[in-house]
């Protein structure tokens, strides 16, 4: 009598390596629909887990198209059986079989729970960190009430909040990850120039690159909807986006304090509008205040360091011992280091 295959086994997906055939429960990310060069539909899919996300590619006469079309919805979970690869375009995963999950899944070691990343600091412990800040550091007493309101009114929000949708700190508690690196390193920055410039007229104001590094990106609260499985952009956040919606919301704040000072609500908004720098990064003019350059690359440093910093945060394999893939929101091959005998033997 012939043998029945073995199942192949249940493994975590960002545990696969490249060839490997197995069954993996998944997050829908992500389903977007395009067209051939024909005219012929297809469907690039995205399935995760809180450590990896695959490509897979639904074309019309494939076998799935019409599963995709009428039954996967994003934000659902499947359990898939399929090899998984990776190539020039990043990690794919070549469906085999699929399947909504089932509540006997659990008994097979299926958990919502690894479904969505999160920071790996305590956010309730960051937002404190975060006031403390603006408490100590900001010595104007409008601009300190106005940066701790927004803060406190918010709070609910600003702990689950992602940095991104994509890119940098793309995940739940990021934005308040970023906020206090960012501001950190604001307050360092300031501290070092308002002692090396002591002459500057009008002198260099630590209360507004505090009050700016905290507040540069509060109006993300409006351009995402933060959700579990990942943030997306509202209709306002693509039609306004977070830095004239964060200004908006400064100038909400400051009308509530009698009297706030003119000329401090013209430069906080500044450096809201002008942390980006660039028109193709959001920003409609350059930094042109002192407070404000140093919000620019305080801000800078921290999102394209957390890139690199996951881009590096993966283990090497044999094809990429010596600089990673470009498959890293830098788009660039990051130096690893030169191979060695036991970079090598772990490799293989």
């Amino acid at each position: 009598m012939a043998r029945t295959p073995a199942e192949p086994r249940i493994a975590r997906l960002h545990e696969l390596e490249p060839g490997q055939t197995a069954d993996v429960f998944a997050l829908l990310a992500k389903k977007d629909r395009g067209q051939t060069r024909d005219s012929k539909p297809f469907y690039r899919v995205t399935f995760r887990d809180a450590h990896r996300s695959v490509a897979t590619m639904i074309w019309l006469d494939g076998g799935w198209f019409q599963d995709c079309e009428q039954q996967w919805r994003v934000g659902e979970y499947y359990k898939l059986r399929g090899r998984y690869q990776e190539n020039q375009y990043g990690p794919q995963f070549d469906l085999e079989k699929w399947r909504p999950i089932e509540p006997n899944d659990t008994a097979q070691g299926f958990d919502p729970a690894e479904f969505h990343p999160a920071t790996r600091f305590d956010t309730a412990g960051l937002f404190d960190d975060l006031v403390g800040l603006a408490e100590q550091h900001i010595s104007q007493p409008d601009l300190k009430t106005l940066t701790v309101s927004l803060l406190r009114d918010h709070q609910e929000l600003l702990v689950l909040m992602a940095a991104a949708a994509h890119n940098h700190h793309a995940y739940q508690g990021g934005y308040l990850e970023h906020v206090v690196s960012v501001t950190q390193t604001a307050i360092y920055l300031a501290d070092k120039y308002v002692e090396h410039y002591p002459g500057m007229q009008p002198p260099l104001s630590k209360s507004l690159v505090v009050a700016g590094a905290i507040l540069h990106d509060i109006g993300k609260m409006l351009e995402l909807e933060h959700r579990p499985e990942g943030a997306e952009y509202t209709p306002a956040g693509r039609l306004i986006g977070h830095i004239l919606l964060g200004r908006d919301l400064v100038r909400d704040y400051a009308s509530r304090i009698e009297d706030f000072d003119a000329e401090t609500l013209l430069r906080l908004e500044h450096i809201i509008v002008a942390h980006q720098a660039l028109p193709e990064w959001g920003s409609p003019i350059a930094p042109s205040t002192p407070e404000a350059l140093l919000v620019h690359y305080a801000d800078d440093i921290d999102a394209k360091f957390q890139m690199m910093a996951m881009a590096l945060s993966s283990p090497p394999t044999a094809d990429d011992l010596v600089f990673t893939t470009r498959d890293n929101p830098l788009k660039r091959r990051i130096f690893r280091g030169l191979p060695t005998e036991e970079t090598t033997s772990s490799s293989e």
